[in-house]
């Protein structure tokens, strides 16, 4: 069974920084192509980061290019997300999870299976 647990959320200041931490279990991420996406209620789901394992591309959404990065830790089976200069835009439910990669209209992640997130909440 895959599994993802999400960690690092907390309140901050705008400004201030965070790092997201996800554990996964029950696959190993050098084979898939794995991300991040965030929830606020009453909005869509956006997707915000996330790598193809396999080959290394890494993406971004135009809303945290330049101040969020996704890496990985092979070893220890975790993905993380930097984020720095938080905005009060950013407060949301942060979830980590798989996927296929689906290549119209523009090559994105749709999500299969997710953990129950973590919550980032920025003041202004």
């Amino acid at each position: 069974e895959v599994q993802f647990v999400e960690s690092g959320g907390g309140l901050v200041q705008a400004g201030g920084s965070l790092r997201l931490s996800c554990a996964a279990s029950g696959l190993t991420m050098d084979d898939y192509a794995i991300g991040w996406f965030r929830q606020t209620p009453g909005k869509e789901r956006e997707g915000i980061s996330w790598i193809n394992c396999i080959d290394g591309s890494t993406y971004y959404s135009d809303s945290v290019k330049g101040r969020f990065t996704l890496s990985t830790d092979d070893v220890k089976n975790t993905m993380y997300l930097q984020m720095i200069n938080l905005k009060p835009e950013d407060t949301a439910v942060y979830h980590c999870g798989t996927g296929r990669v689906v290549k119209t209209p523009t090559i994105h992640l749709e999500y299969e299976s997710w953990g129950q997130g973590t919550q980032v909440t920025v003041s202004s």
